[in-house]
């Protein structure tokens, strides 16, 4: 055997391409930068100018600086390539977006989810915290317990006495 080729062990060596290479992220990043660009009222504005002068110079100029006459079969070969171009630009960056979108999404249904567990959750607490709470004693029950012990087994009729360790006094 020659070489590593035939060795199980080692990774084999990457083979290079004859094509070229390129980072997809940084391509579907200039592919937005670009689409964001064609998208803006500046760049309606700087097409709009450049047409009126390609046509301009094209109707006014002397015949022999004329390079596009009439029909203007250069520039629609001109705009025909910026659209051949831009068309797939925009819609690689539409899909970039709608991937953010996607995940985006995703995230927020986990982010509901993991809210709603957690009023539901919230919610039993309060529920357990309510039932116990009529099982503790409270401010108004004890209030209430006080004025019955203070009033007597008999309803109150005989008051003790400040001083009289609650005795009736005798006739």
């Amino acid at each position: 055997m020659d070489g590593d080729g035939g060795r199980l062990d080692r990774p084999k060596a990457r083979r290079r391409s004859p094509l070229p290479r390129w980072d997809p992220e940084a391509f579907g990043k200039a592919s937005e930068r670009i689409a964001r660009f064609l998208g803006t009222g500046r760049f309606i504005a700087w097409m709009t100018a450049f047409v009126a002068l390609w046509l301009l110079w094209n109707i006014l100029a002397p015949p022999r600086l004329r390079f596009d006459p009439f029909p203007f079969i250069f520039l629609t070969l001109m705009l025909s390539l910026q659209a051949s171009y831009s068309a797939p630009l925009i819609l690689l960056a539409q899909y970039r977006q709608a991937d953010r979108d996607r995940v985006n999404l995703e995230q927020d249904r986990k982010q509901n989810e993991r809210s709603i567990a957690d009023t539901e959750f919230l919610t039993r607490e309060i529920a357990a915290l309510r039932t116990g709470l009529g099982e503790v004693a409270t401010r108004d029950w004890l209030r209430d317990q006080l004025a019955d012990l203070r009033q007597g087994p008999d309803g109150g009729r005989s008051a003790p006495r400040p001083g009289g360790h609650g005795e009736t006094p005798a006739e």
